[in-house]
């Protein structure tokens, strides 16, 4: 039990950290993702910190502006406590105040009660002046220092309360405290005058500017502070903006935090590797439009030229014999048809890049469409001394496909293994199946391939060697077109070297 009891305050206690620990990460993750929250606290902090700056510095300020004044006030306070002290005397009940006529215990009378306590305090303080009147003015009891008779009884209740309402801490003048009084049923009034003692006192002036302007000054140093980073990283955004607006979309401005600036520098970055790509793609796609004019206009006018040279030679009847003259019609013909084919090639190839070419597609197995092919290319294959050997699965593969142009993408790449091949060698065909698709591999020995060259096989007009010519390289189109015709139909072509072992590979999906 004893282990229990313990153990439950310590599990509550693992909890309530987990769950300040799940708060403070989830704060941390929005603030540091949210440029506004940052600025919101940071204009808080400076707020707060000013406050504490103001009240910290406003004692240090306070008397700077005090000056010396003479105060009355004390000694008006003082005239008129004693004139309260003094009423309170003559109208207490207590009577036991000795008479002046003799020395015999006897019962004082009024009179003799009032000049008693009157005495007595003009011998506590000799300047006060004690006078009591009665209802109009004269004078009934008075000090020794009073002459008075007849007191002008408005003057003195205006003169009291002006001081009970009146500021007269800066009046050098007499003060007078009125009471009025009852002295065994007869009405008077008591009035105790003076000049009230002054003090000098230090009065404060207009509060000093200097907290506010320390808190104004505080607020600004560490807003600036403390959004110094950001505007500097700001600063560096539009420098990085700059130098990719002048060209170089190499570079890359640094993603330096999380919020809405980071996420601006990740989007710059992207736009101008975007900007960079499109740009690159447009270069490749002008040399490429280059490299086609100038590799068309070569392969045609090669043949074309001579088609016009044989034809001037019939045209101007200069040839020996008919023999030589039909010599001479054949050899332009062969040309016209090599031109063709060109064309042909060139043309077919457009429609397979732009898909303006329909698909007549049926299920063909595969195992038989390349045995087929491998039986018509054996002839050419001897006469090059070369040897094919083949290795398919006994299971029959079934694409759906357009076989005719199938049939074209096999012949190039049996015709290209042929011509390019060592002599005498071996070209090897290899068949097999991968989950939903079958692979065909078409692989021979020749000359080895440099990895631009590779990457470039399948390209328009794209000889290994620029030597060659449609005399002797072909077209160039052989391979681009295959590529098209395998991916108009979805599939997969590739090539790739090792030594100089060239391999080609095509996959295509199993009909279902």
């Amino acid at each position: 039990m004893k282990s229990r009891s313990l153990w439950n305050p310590l599990h509550w206690l693992y909890i309530g950290l987990g769950f300040l620990k799940d708060i403070y990460l989830f704060v941390k993750r929005h603030f540091e993702s949210s440029i506004r929250l940052q600025l919101i606290l940071t204009f808080v902090f400076c707020l707060l910190a000013s406050i504490l700056i103001r009240s910290l510095t406003t004692p240090l300020f306070e008397n700077s502006n005090q000056y010396p004044t003479i105060d009355y006030t004390a000694g008006v306070h003082e005239i008129d406590s004693r004139a309260r002290s003094i009423l309170n005397d003559l109208t207490r009940d207590d009577e036991s105040l000795p008479s002046r006529a003799g020395s015999a215990v006897t019962v004082p009378t009024v009179e003799d009660r009032v000049a008693a306590t009157i005495d007595r305090y003009n011998q506590w303080d000799p300047s006060l002046k004690i006078l009591l009147l009665d209802l109009d003015g004269r004078v009934l009891f008075k000090s020794p220092n009073a002459t008075e008779n007849q007191v002008d009884l408005h003057g003195i209740i205006r003169n009291a309360m002006d001081a009970r309402i009146n500021d007269r801490r800066y009046q050098n003048q007499e003060y007078s405290s009125f009471y009025p009084l009852d002295l065994q049923q007869r009405k008077a009034y008591l009035v105790v005058s003076g000049m009230p003692s002054p003090n000098i006192v230090y009065m404060k002036g207009s509060s000093s500017p200097m907290p506010m302007l320390l808190a104004f000054i505080t607020f600004i140093f560490l807003f600036f502070w403390i959004t110094k980073r950001k505007t500097k990283y700001i600063e560096e955004l539009a420098q990085g903006l700059l130098e990719i607006s002048k060209g170089k979309l190499h570079y890359r401005v640094p993603t330096r935090s999380r919020d809405e600036l980071g996420t601006l520098a990740d989007n710059i970055n992207r736009m101008t590797a975007e900007l960079e790509q499109t740009i690159e793609e447009e270069r490749r796609a002008e040399a490429t439009k280059n490299e086609l004019i100038t590799n068309v206009s070569h392969d045609l006018r090669t043949p074309l030229t001579l088609i016009m040279g044989y034809l001037r030679l019939l045209k101007d009847r200069n040839y020996e014999s008919q023999a030589q003259a039909d010599s001479y019609i054949s050899i332009a013909y062969g040309k016209s048809e090599k031109l063709k084919n060109l064309i042909d090639d060139l043309f077919e190839y457009t429609k397979l890049s732009n898909q303006g070419d329909t698909l007549k597609l049926d299920t063909v197995c595969m195992n038989e469409l390349l045995e087929q092919l491998i039986e018509e290319m054996i002839g050419y294959a001897e006469e090059n001394e070369l040897n094919i050997i083949r290795a398919f699965p006994p299971e029959k593969l079934r694409v759906q496909v357009d076989a005719d142009k199938m049939i074209r993408v096999f012949d190039n790449l049996l015709t290209n293994a042929v011509k390019y091949s060592r002599k005498p060698g071996t070209i090897r065909v290899l068949m097999f199946r991968e989950a939903d698709y079958v692979t065909v591999r078409i692989s021979n020995n020749g000359t080895p391939l440099s990895k631009q060259d590779v990457e470039r096989l399948f390209d328009r007009f794209y000889r290994i060697d620029p030597s060659r010519s449609s005399e002797t390289g072909g077209s160039g189109l052989g391979l681009a077109i295959a590529k098209s015709i395998i991916d108009y139909h979805g599939g997969e072509i590739w090539a790739e070297s090792e030594g100089d072992e060239i391999r080609f590979w095509v996959r295509l999906k199993l009909a279902v």
